[in-house]
């Protein structure tokens, strides 16, 4: 399982279309040996059709079990009734920061960003890493005119 998965599952934010470009990872739990139950489905999504949950909740783990996230869901346009949901960020303090450098983006465009001292990591070039599984998984490929798309004008 783990050396199925992407190595990253990246979201592509494109102000001039309006859209929301996601690298969705699926998986079936009740088949976990099938090959064709596992795979990567890119989407695209309306920006206006985007809205952030805050989700805290406890389960049965070693380390207290209270888990915090952050989640986009897909409304259906017009109403509340949700088509879809994606994970967005693992805490509630780095979704809320993630939401808002996302919202500013979109509303202003690059040059409102704040400026960042590192360079943006690319997960496809891990090849350092001392996680086995992350260096076996297959790496972020984009369909060819989704990739086109996400990242020019209309």
């Amino acid at each position: 399982m783990d050396t199925e998965a992407p190595r990253d599952e990246p979201i592509r934010f494109n102000r001039l279309r309006r859209k929301v470009y996601v690298y969705r990872f699926f998986h079936d739990g009740a088949k976990p040996f099938s090959r064709t139950a596992w795979g990567v489905r890119p989407v695209a999504y309306d920006w206006d059709d985007l809205h952030a949950e805050a989700c805290s909740l406890y389960g049965p783990m070693g380390t207290g079990g209270f888990i915090e996230t952050v989640t986009l869901a897909v409304l259906k346009p017009g109403t509340n009734e949700v088509i879809d949901r994606f994970l967005f960020a693992h805490e509630i303090h780095r979704g809320e920061m993630y939401w808002a450098m996302a919202q500013l983006f979109m509303q202003q465009g690059p040059h409102a960003l704040p400026t960042f001292p590192y360079v943006p990591r690319d997960w496809n070039n891990e090849d350092v890493s001392f996680n086995l599984a992350r260096r076996l998984a297959p790496k972020v490929v984009w369909p060819a005119e989704m990739d086109l798309e996400s990242r020019t004008a209309p």
